[in-house]
Protein backbone atom coordinates (compact mmCIF):
# COMPACT_ATOMS: atom_id res chain seq x y z
CA UNK A 1 0.00 0.00 0.00
CA UNK A 2 1.00 3.25 -0.89
CA UNK A 3 1.65 6.13 1.63
CA UNK A 4 0.05 9.32 1.79
CA UNK A 5 1.45 12.65 0.88
CA UNK A 6 3.27 14.44 3.27
CA UNK A 7 0.85 17.04 3.82
CA UNK A 8 -1.33 14.72 5.76
CA UNK A 9 -1.28 15.89 9.45
CA UNK A 10 -3.48 14.39 11.86
CA UNK A 11 -4.70 15.39 15.49
CA UNK A 12 -4.20 11.89 16.27
CA UNK A 13 -1.20 9.15 15.88
CA UNK A 14 -4.33 6.52 15.36
CA UNK A 15 -5.09 8.80 11.97
CA UNK A 16 -1.27 9.57 11.07
CA UNK A 17 -1.36 7.37 7.90
CA UNK A 18 -4.97 7.29 5.61
CA UNK A 19 -5.79 4.02 3.70
CA UNK A 20 -5.69 4.25 0.28
CA UNK A 21 -8.51 2.38 -1.70
CA UNK A 22 -7.90 0.02 -4.30
CA UNK A 23 -10.14 1.99 -6.52
CA UNK A 24 -6.93 3.96 -8.04
CA UNK A 25 -4.30 1.51 -7.15
CA UNK A 26 -2.43 -1.63 -8.03
CA UNK A 27 -1.92 -2.88 -4.58
CA UNK A 28 0.20 -6.40 -5.59
CA UNK A 29 3.33 -5.47 -7.65
CA UNK A 30 3.85 -9.40 -8.81
CA UNK A 31 2.52 -9.77 -12.62
CA UNK A 32 0.78 -12.95 -11.70
CA UNK A 33 -1.03 -11.90 -9.00
CA UNK A 34 -2.16 -8.59 -10.88
CA UNK A 35 -4.36 -11.65 -13.32
CA UNK A 36 -5.04 -14.10 -10.76
CA UNK A 37 -6.97 -11.87 -8.29
CA UNK A 38 -9.22 -10.00 -11.30
CA UNK A 39 -9.71 -13.38 -12.84
CA UNK A 40 -11.24 -14.57 -9.40
CA UNK A 41 -13.63 -11.52 -9.08
CA UNK A 42 -14.95 -11.90 -12.05
CA UNK A 43 -15.88 -15.55 -11.21
CA UNK A 44 -17.07 -15.08 -8.19
CA UNK A 45 -19.13 -12.22 -9.90
CA UNK A 46 -20.60 -14.56 -12.35
CA UNK A 47 -21.43 -17.32 -10.27
CA UNK A 48 -23.24 -14.59 -7.62
CA UNK A 49 -24.80 -13.09 -10.65
CA UNK A 50 -26.52 -16.11 -11.62
CA UNK A 51 -26.92 -17.36 -7.65
CA UNK A 52 -28.66 -13.94 -6.59
CA UNK A 53 -31.33 -13.56 -10.23
CA UNK A 54 -32.51 -17.33 -9.24
CA UNK A 55 -33.15 -16.54 -5.58
CA UNK A 56 -35.06 -13.22 -6.25
CA UNK A 57 -36.33 -14.54 -9.51
CA UNK A 58 -37.94 -17.89 -6.93
CA UNK A 59 -39.16 -14.96 -4.22
CA UNK A 60 -40.64 -12.97 -6.89
CA UNK A 61 -42.46 -16.22 -8.54
CA UNK A 62 -43.61 -17.09 -5.25
CA UNK A 63 -44.95 -13.30 -4.48
CA UNK A 64 -47.05 -14.15 -7.46
CA UNK A 65 -48.87 -17.30 -5.34
CA UNK A 66 -49.08 -15.87 -1.86
CA UNK A 67 -48.80 -13.21 -0.08
CA UNK A 68 -44.75 -12.21 0.68
CA UNK A 69 -43.84 -12.57 4.31
CA UNK A 70 -41.45 -10.27 6.08
CA UNK A 71 -38.42 -13.39 6.29
CA UNK A 72 -38.70 -13.69 2.34
CA UNK A 73 -38.71 -9.62 1.88
CA UNK A 74 -36.08 -9.53 3.90
CA UNK A 75 -33.87 -12.66 2.01
CA UNK A 76 -34.80 -10.77 -1.16
CA UNK A 77 -33.65 -7.34 0.07
CA UNK A 78 -29.95 -9.53 0.67
CA UNK A 79 -29.97 -11.32 -2.50
CA UNK A 80 -30.63 -7.35 -3.79
CA UNK A 81 -27.63 -5.92 -2.02
CA UNK A 82 -25.43 -8.54 -2.80
CA UNK A 83 -26.72 -8.30 -6.42
CA UNK A 84 -25.71 -4.73 -6.95
CA UNK A 85 -22.77 -5.85 -4.94
CA UNK A 86 -21.37 -7.98 -7.70
CA UNK A 87 -22.57 -6.13 -10.14
CA UNK A 88 -20.77 -2.32 -9.49
CA UNK A 89 -18.14 -3.05 -6.85
CA UNK A 90 -16.52 -5.82 -7.79
CA UNK A 91 -16.35 -5.44 -11.84
CA UNK A 92 -14.58 -1.75 -10.57
CA UNK A 93 -12.34 -3.23 -8.15
CA UNK A 94 -11.21 -6.09 -10.96
CA UNK A 95 -10.14 -3.37 -12.96
CA UNK A 96 -8.05 -1.74 -9.92
CA UNK A 97 -6.43 -4.70 -9.90
CA UNK A 98 -5.78 -5.39 -13.08
CA UNK A 99 -4.19 -1.90 -14.34
CA UNK A 100 -1.25 -0.20 -12.37
CA UNK A 101 -3.67 3.12 -12.73
CA UNK A 102 -7.47 3.21 -13.27
CA UNK A 103 -8.33 6.66 -15.04
CA UNK A 104 -11.24 7.60 -12.49
CA UNK A 105 -13.98 10.61 -12.42
CA UNK A 106 -14.87 12.21 -9.33
CA UNK A 107 -18.42 10.41 -9.02
CA UNK A 108 -16.29 7.04 -9.34
CA UNK A 109 -14.04 7.62 -6.60
CA UNK A 110 -16.38 9.27 -4.00
CA UNK A 111 -19.17 6.75 -4.69
CA UNK A 112 -16.90 3.82 -5.24
CA UNK A 113 -15.76 1.89 -1.09
CA UNK A 114 -18.65 4.68 -0.25
CA UNK A 115 -22.09 1.86 -2.45
CA UNK A 116 -19.43 -1.13 -1.56
CA UNK A 117 -19.70 -0.46 2.07
CA UNK A 118 -23.44 0.70 2.01
CA UNK A 119 -24.45 -3.03 0.46
CA UNK A 120 -22.65 -4.85 3.02
CA UNK A 121 -24.15 -2.76 6.03
CA UNK A 122 -27.60 -3.47 4.45
CA UNK A 123 -26.69 -6.86 4.34
CA UNK A 124 -25.57 -7.05 8.09
CA UNK A 125 -28.87 -4.73 8.98
CA UNK A 126 -30.56 -7.47 7.38
CA UNK A 127 -28.98 -10.32 9.10
CA UNK A 128 -30.22 -8.54 12.32
CA UNK A 129 -34.09 -7.37 11.28
CA UNK A 130 -34.23 -11.09 9.58
CA UNK A 131 -32.99 -12.64 12.82
CA UNK A 132 -35.83 -11.26 15.02
CA UNK A 133 -38.38 -12.11 12.59
CA UNK A 134 -37.54 -15.61 12.42
CA UNK A 135 -38.11 -15.80 16.14
CA UNK A 136 -41.44 -13.93 16.01
CA UNK A 137 -41.93 -16.66 13.46
CA UNK A 138 -40.86 -19.40 15.86
CA UNK A 139 -43.33 -18.08 18.70
CA UNK A 140 -46.30 -17.61 16.11
CA UNK A 141 -46.02 -18.71 12.49
CA UNK A 142 -49.52 -16.80 12.14
CA UNK A 143 -48.27 -13.76 12.72
CA UNK A 144 -46.05 -13.32 10.01
CA UNK A 145 -49.06 -13.74 7.48
CA UNK A 146 -50.81 -10.65 8.86
CA UNK A 147 -47.80 -8.54 8.62
CA UNK A 148 -49.21 -5.50 6.15
CA UNK A 149 -46.99 -4.72 3.09
CA UNK A 150 -46.47 -1.25 4.22
CA UNK A 151 -44.73 -2.37 7.45
CA UNK A 152 -42.47 -4.41 5.24
CA UNK A 153 -41.93 -1.23 2.96
CA UNK A 154 -40.88 0.73 5.69
CA UNK A 155 -38.87 -1.55 7.41
CA UNK A 156 -36.62 -2.25 3.75
CA UNK A 157 -36.32 2.09 3.25
CA UNK A 158 -34.87 2.01 7.12
CA UNK A 159 -32.19 -0.17 6.54
CA UNK A 160 -30.80 1.34 2.93
CA UNK A 161 -31.42 4.80 4.70
CA UNK A 162 -29.58 3.99 7.65
CA UNK A 163 -26.40 1.58 5.37
CA UNK A 164 -26.43 5.22 3.20
CA UNK A 165 -25.82 6.94 6.02
CA UNK A 166 -23.26 5.35 7.78
CA UNK A 167 -20.35 5.22 5.81
CA UNK A 168 -20.96 8.82 4.98
CA UNK A 169 -17.74 10.25 5.86
CA UNK A 170 -15.88 7.80 3.45
CA UNK A 171 -17.89 9.30 0.44
CA UNK A 172 -17.43 13.35 1.65
CA UNK A 173 -13.45 12.52 2.46
CA UNK A 174 -12.50 10.55 -0.58
CA UNK A 175 -10.22 12.27 -3.42
CA UNK A 176 -8.80 12.05 -6.61
CA UNK A 177 -5.35 12.53 -6.05
CA UNK A 178 -1.22 12.48 -7.24
CA UNK A 179 0.58 9.72 -5.20
CA UNK A 180 3.66 8.93 -6.75
CA UNK A 181 2.98 10.41 -10.01
CA UNK A 182 -0.53 8.81 -10.46
CA UNK A 183 -4.02 9.55 -9.70
CA UNK A 184 -5.19 7.65 -6.64
CA UNK A 185 -8.50 7.16 -4.42
CA UNK A 186 -7.28 8.68 -1.19
CA UNK A 187 -8.78 9.82 2.19
CA UNK A 188 -7.82 13.45 2.59
CA UNK A 189 -9.11 14.38 6.12
CA UNK A 190 -8.78 18.75 6.70
CA UNK A 191 -7.63 19.52 10.05
CA UNK A 192 -11.23 20.54 11.47
CA UNK A 193 -12.50 17.03 10.98
CA UNK A 194 -10.44 15.38 12.69
CA UNK A 195 -12.12 14.68 16.10
CA UNK A 196 -15.41 13.53 14.07
CA UNK A 197 -13.36 10.91 12.24
CA UNK A 198 -11.52 9.74 15.58
CA UNK A 199 -15.04 9.38 16.32
CA UNK A 200 -16.22 7.72 13.24
CA UNK A 201 -13.02 4.94 13.33
CA UNK A 202 -14.78 3.62 16.36
CA UNK A 203 -18.42 3.76 16.14
CA UNK A 204 -18.49 2.72 12.33
CA UNK A 205 -16.74 -1.18 13.07
CA UNK A 206 -19.29 -1.73 16.39
CA UNK A 207 -22.66 0.12 14.39
CA UNK A 208 -22.14 -2.03 11.37
CA UNK A 209 -20.26 -5.36 12.88
CA UNK A 210 -20.25 -5.64 16.22
CA UNK A 211 -23.97 -4.50 16.92
CA UNK A 212 -26.01 -6.65 13.78
CA UNK A 213 -24.26 -9.71 14.55
CA UNK A 214 -24.56 -10.01 18.36
CA UNK A 215 -28.49 -9.05 17.81
CA UNK A 216 -28.76 -11.65 15.50
CA UNK A 217 -26.86 -14.48 17.05
CA UNK A 218 -28.89 -13.67 20.34
CA UNK A 219 -32.52 -13.78 18.15
CA UNK A 220 -31.39 -17.32 16.24
CA UNK A 221 -30.52 -18.55 19.90
CA UNK A 222 -34.12 -17.44 21.33
CA UNK A 223 -35.82 -18.81 18.16
CA UNK A 224 -33.82 -22.32 18.09
CA UNK A 225 -35.01 -22.78 21.86
CA UNK A 226 -38.28 -22.09 20.74
CA UNK A 227 -37.96 -24.82 18.01
CA UNK A 228 -37.62 -27.21 20.71
CA UNK A 229 -40.68 -27.17 22.32
CA UNK A 230 -42.37 -30.06 21.41
CA UNK A 231 -46.09 -29.15 19.76
CA UNK A 232 -48.83 -31.00 21.01
CA UNK A 233 -51.01 -30.67 17.62
CA UNK A 234 -49.87 -31.59 14.37
CA UNK A 235 -49.93 -28.57 12.85
CA UNK A 236 -47.77 -26.92 15.61
CA UNK A 237 -45.64 -29.86 14.82
CA UNK A 238 -45.11 -28.68 11.09
CA UNK A 239 -44.78 -24.99 12.19
CA UNK A 240 -42.05 -26.16 14.39
CA UNK A 241 -40.47 -28.02 11.63
CA UNK A 242 -40.66 -25.86 9.44
CA UNK A 243 -39.59 -22.78 11.93
CA UNK A 244 -36.53 -25.40 12.78
CA UNK A 245 -35.46 -25.44 9.14
CA UNK A 246 -35.68 -21.87 8.75
CA UNK A 247 -33.56 -20.75 11.29
CA UNK A 248 -30.75 -23.18 10.87
CA UNK A 249 -30.79 -22.00 7.30
CA UNK A 250 -30.33 -18.12 8.68
CA UNK A 251 -28.07 -19.13 10.91
CA UNK A 252 -25.64 -21.00 8.76
CA UNK A 253 -25.64 -17.49 6.54
CA UNK A 254 -25.29 -15.40 9.32
CA UNK A 255 -22.24 -17.65 10.82
CA UNK A 256 -20.72 -17.97 7.20
CA UNK A 257 -20.93 -13.91 6.84
CA UNK A 258 -19.42 -13.20 10.38
CA UNK A 259 -16.46 -15.13 9.65
CA UNK A 260 -15.69 -14.17 5.84
CA UNK A 261 -16.12 -10.43 6.87
CA UNK A 262 -13.23 -10.55 9.86
CA UNK A 263 -10.25 -10.13 8.05
CA UNK A 264 -11.82 -7.00 5.86
CA UNK A 265 -12.88 -5.89 9.34
CA UNK A 266 -9.21 -6.68 10.43
CA UNK A 267 -7.48 -4.91 7.52
CA UNK A 268 -9.67 -1.70 7.81
CA UNK A 269 -8.92 -1.00 11.45
CA UNK A 270 -4.90 -2.23 11.22
CA UNK A 271 -5.15 0.94 8.15
CA UNK A 272 -6.76 3.42 10.46
CA UNK A 273 -5.01 2.39 13.83
CA UNK A 274 -1.80 1.71 12.93
CA UNK A 275 1.41 3.51 14.92
CA UNK A 276 3.18 6.05 13.22
CA UNK A 277 6.30 3.91 12.19
CA UNK A 278 4.37 0.41 12.55
CA UNK A 279 3.83 -1.74 10.06
CA UNK A 280 1.57 -1.14 7.37
CA UNK A 281 -0.73 -4.29 6.50
CA UNK A 282 0.31 -6.85 3.58
CA UNK A 283 -1.24 -5.92 0.21
CA UNK A 284 -1.49 -9.83 -0.73
CA UNK A 285 -3.82 -9.40 3.18
CA UNK A 286 -5.34 -6.77 1.70
CA UNK A 287 -6.34 -8.73 -1.57
CA UNK A 288 -7.55 -11.82 -0.03
CA UNK A 289 -9.64 -10.37 2.85
CA UNK A 290 -11.77 -8.23 -0.21
CA UNK A 291 -11.42 -11.77 -2.38
CA UNK A 292 -13.36 -13.53 1.08
CA UNK A 293 -15.60 -10.53 1.35
CA UNK A 294 -16.76 -10.54 -1.96
CA UNK A 295 -17.20 -14.23 -1.95
CA UNK A 296 -20.23 -13.90 0.55
CA UNK A 297 -22.36 -12.92 -2.20
CA UNK A 298 -21.82 -15.96 -4.22
CA UNK A 299 -22.05 -18.54 -1.22
CA UNK A 300 -25.55 -16.74 0.14
CA UNK A 301 -27.67 -17.54 -2.99
CA UNK A 302 -26.05 -21.63 -2.61
CA UNK A 303 -27.14 -21.70 1.21
CA UNK A 304 -30.23 -20.56 0.30
CA UNK A 305 -30.39 -23.06 -2.58
CA UNK A 306 -29.47 -26.06 -1.03
CA UNK A 307 -30.29 -25.77 2.71
CA UNK A 308 -34.47 -24.63 1.72
CA UNK A 309 -36.75 -27.45 0.68
CA UNK A 310 -39.05 -24.27 -0.19
CA UNK A 311 -36.28 -22.67 -2.74
CA UNK A 312 -35.64 -26.31 -3.87
CA UNK A 313 -39.53 -26.77 -4.46
CA UNK A 314 -39.34 -22.54 -6.10
CA UNK A 315 -36.31 -23.18 -8.25
CA UNK A 316 -38.19 -26.44 -10.11
CA UNK A 317 -41.44 -24.23 -10.23
CA UNK A 318 -39.36 -21.59 -12.33
CA UNK A 319 -37.59 -23.82 -14.09
CA UNK A 320 -41.08 -25.70 -15.56
CA UNK A 321 -42.74 -22.06 -16.02
CA UNK A 322 -39.74 -21.43 -18.16
CA UNK A 323 -39.90 -24.59 -19.71
CA UNK A 324 -43.69 -24.36 -20.47
CA UNK A 325 -43.62 -20.88 -21.69
CA UNK A 326 -40.91 -21.82 -24.25
CA UNK A 327 -42.60 -24.67 -25.59
CA UNK A 328 -45.87 -22.88 -26.31
CA UNK A 329 -43.80 -20.04 -27.98
CA UNK A 330 -42.36 -22.98 -30.16
CA UNK A 331 -45.53 -24.59 -30.97
CA UNK A 332 -47.18 -21.16 -31.88
CA UNK A 333 -44.41 -20.78 -34.12
CA UNK A 334 -44.57 -23.75 -35.80
CA UNK A 335 -48.06 -23.62 -36.09
CA UNK A 336 -47.63 -20.48 -38.08
CA UNK A 337 -45.32 -21.52 -39.95
CA UNK A 338 -47.45 -24.54 -41.13
CA UNK A 339 -50.30 -22.28 -42.22
CA UNK A 340 -48.62 -20.10 -43.99
CA UNK A 341 -46.69 -22.80 -46.12
CA UNK A 342 -50.34 -23.80 -47.21
CA UNK A 343 -51.63 -20.45 -48.27
CA UNK A 344 -49.52 -19.62 -51.12
CA UNK A 345 -50.63 -15.80 -51.60
CA UNK A 346 -49.25 -15.84 -55.52
CA UNK A 347 -51.83 -18.82 -56.61
CA UNK A 348 -54.96 -17.65 -56.54
CA UNK A 349 -57.87 -20.45 -55.16
CA UNK A 350 -59.62 -22.55 -57.92
CA UNK A 351 -63.87 -21.72 -58.07
CA UNK A 352 -64.09 -25.10 -56.22
CA UNK A 353 -62.31 -24.71 -53.69
CA UNK A 354 -63.26 -20.90 -53.17
CA UNK A 355 -67.52 -22.56 -52.85
CA UNK A 356 -66.08 -25.09 -50.80
CA UNK A 357 -64.62 -22.24 -47.67
CA UNK A 358 -67.84 -20.32 -48.33
CA UNK A 359 -69.89 -23.15 -47.16
CA UNK A 360 -67.58 -23.97 -44.64
CA UNK A 361 -68.06 -20.39 -43.46
CA UNK A 362 -71.38 -20.42 -44.02
CA UNK A 363 -71.64 -23.76 -41.71
CA UNK A 364 -69.53 -22.58 -39.16
CA UNK A 365 -71.95 -19.22 -38.82
CA UNK A 366 -75.30 -20.96 -38.62
CA UNK A 367 -73.71 -23.40 -35.95
CA UNK A 368 -73.16 -20.40 -33.70
CA UNK A 369 -76.39 -21.41 -31.65
CA UNK A 370 -75.57 -18.87 -28.88
CA UNK A 371 -76.79 -16.24 -31.61
CA UNK A 372 -80.76 -14.72 -32.24
CA UNK A 373 -80.13 -15.70 -36.09
CA UNK A 374 -79.43 -19.84 -35.11
CA UNK A 375 -82.15 -19.69 -32.80
CA UNK A 376 -85.24 -18.26 -35.71
CA UNK A 377 -84.01 -19.68 -38.98
CA UNK A 378 -82.26 -22.92 -37.98
CA UNK A 379 -80.90 -25.06 -40.79
CA UNK A 380 -80.76 -28.74 -41.22
CA UNK A 381 -77.06 -30.22 -41.15
CA UNK A 382 -78.36 -32.66 -44.11
CA UNK A 383 -79.87 -29.84 -46.22
CA UNK A 384 -76.72 -27.78 -45.72
CA UNK A 385 -74.62 -30.66 -46.84
CA UNK A 386 -76.82 -31.19 -49.82
CA UNK A 387 -76.77 -27.98 -51.23
CA UNK A 388 -73.41 -27.48 -50.70
CA UNK A 389 -72.17 -30.25 -52.74
CA UNK A 390 -74.72 -29.77 -55.50
CA UNK A 391 -73.33 -25.53 -56.12
CA UNK A 392 -69.60 -27.19 -55.54
CA UNK A 393 -70.26 -30.45 -58.02
CA UNK A 394 -72.47 -28.56 -60.90
CA UNK A 395 -71.11 -30.98 -63.80
CA UNK A 396 -71.99 -34.06 -61.99
CA UNK A 397 -75.35 -35.56 -62.93
CA UNK A 398 -75.40 -38.76 -62.95
CA UNK A 399 -76.13 -38.69 -59.30
CA UNK A 400 -78.54 -35.76 -59.29
CA UNK A 401 -81.49 -36.10 -57.47
CA UNK A 402 -84.08 -33.87 -58.93
CA UNK A 403 -82.68 -34.52 -62.69
CA UNK A 404 -86.58 -32.84 -63.89
CA UNK A 405 -85.31 -29.57 -63.22
CA UNK A 406 -81.86 -29.79 -65.42
CA UNK A 407 -84.64 -31.47 -68.30
CA UNK A 408 -86.95 -28.87 -68.61
CA UNK A 409 -83.84 -25.99 -68.53
CA UNK A 410 -82.30 -28.70 -71.29
CA UNK A 411 -86.22 -28.48 -73.53
CA UNK A 412 -86.65 -24.78 -72.85
CA UNK A 413 -83.63 -23.74 -74.87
Amino acid sequence: MEQPPANFSTMNSSLHKQPVYAGGLKPLEASDWTLVIPSLLLVICLIGVAGNVCVIAILLHNARKAKPSMIHSLILNLSISDLLLLMFSVPFRAAAYFRSTLMTGWFLCRTGDWFTHVCMSSKSITIAVVARACFMYACNPAKQVNIKQNAVCGVLLSIWLVSALLPLPEWIFTITKPIAGDMACVMDIPVHAHQMMEIFVILYPICIYCAPFTIAFFYFWRAYGQCKRRGTKSQNLRNQIRSRRLTIMLLSVTVTFSILWIPEWVAWLWVWHQHPHGPSPPPAFLAVAQILMFSLSSINPLLFLVMSEEFNEGFKGVWKHLASKKSVSMQEAQEEGVVHSDVDPDVAPSPEQAVKSSCMEQSCSQQNFGSQESKDNPVLPDVEQFWCERESHPSDQDNDPIPWERQEKESGE
